[in-house]
């Protein structure tokens, strides 16, 4: 864990363009801590792009205007239910944990979907990652169990 000064302030903002090289970071340290390394095949430049064309949103999480955590979602509808958000990805570097920040992380995301009138947010859990489902029933989020995913993959044609 890294220890800084008290009067350092973590802040959580709005992911601009040119946050995406530390987001895509962030993004392979959650890969790797889900024993997934090799799983990211989406390039930085596949990130950039898709960003600019608006398929994904973020917040980010700085210190002395540093990333250090980050939420990866996107809008989407429940034909059930209504608006809803999708949590793509959420993640703090290790040596920043256990310091509030993914607290502070979650809720503002949450924020962000009651301001956007979304009348819930879903996103998946590993069933073996103890730390994040005991985060989650923390902050009193329902873990729902009985759904399957189901996916189809493309691959590119060479």
């Amino acid at each position: 864990m890294v220890n800084y000064m008290v009067n350092n302030e973590i802040n959580i903002r709005t992911a601009e363009y040119t946050d995406i090289p530390a987001i895509y970071k962030l993004v392979q340290g959650l890969a790797e801590y889900e024993k997934e390394p090799d799983a990211v095949t989406a390039s930085l430049a596949d990130y950039k792009a898709s960003f600019k064309e608006g398929w994904w949103s973020s917040e980010v999480a700085t210190l002395d205007q540093k990333i250090i955590g980050m939420t990866i979602f996107y809008r989407s509808y429940s034909t059930w239910k209504g608006k809803m958000m999708y949590l793509e990805d959420f993640y703090v570097d290790a040596d920043h944990r256990r310091l509030g920040i993914g607290e502070k992380l979650f809720k503002s995301f949450i924020d962000l979907a009651k301001k956007e009138k979304c009348v819930l947010v879903k996103w998946q859990v590993l069933d073996w990652n103890e730390p994040a489902l005991n985060f989650y029933h923390k902050m009193d989020a329902e873990i729902q169990k009985g759904w399957w995913n189901g996916l189809v993959r493309f691959t590119e044609e060479k």
